[in-house]
């Protein structure tokens, strides 16, 4: 697995990547930080770890809308656990978002 770094609302990550996995990252990537900018931009919270959590459920209630990925037999609860998982490696031992 290489890393790559990314930034996100301003601030840069180094994140794992799997080989083949670029542009799915670089897309994930984008949609975390349109959904943190448009949180902080609306001037509600400060706080990046609330915007963090704020734009992380905003994104897992828009997965619950949408239908299984096709071609995947998982259900939503299941796409959001590994999800979830996925993130815990990213983080790394550290175990901090922000």
């Amino acid at each position: 697995m290489k890393q790559k770094e990314v930034q996100i609302m301003g601030q840069g990550y180094l994140l794992g990547c799997p080989e083949g996995g670029e542009d799915r990252l670089n897309l994930a990537v984008q949609k975390v930080d349109e959904a943190m900018c448009k949180i902080r931009d609306a001037g509600k919270t400060k706080a990046r770890d609330r915007i963090a959590v704020l734009a992380a459920l905003n994104l897992a209630f828009d997965l619950t809308d949408k239908p299984v990925f096709s071609g995947s037999k998982e259900t939503h609860n299941e796409q959001l656990d590994n999800l979830l998982n996925r993130l815990d490696l990213a983080l790394g031992d550290d175990g901090q978002l922000l």
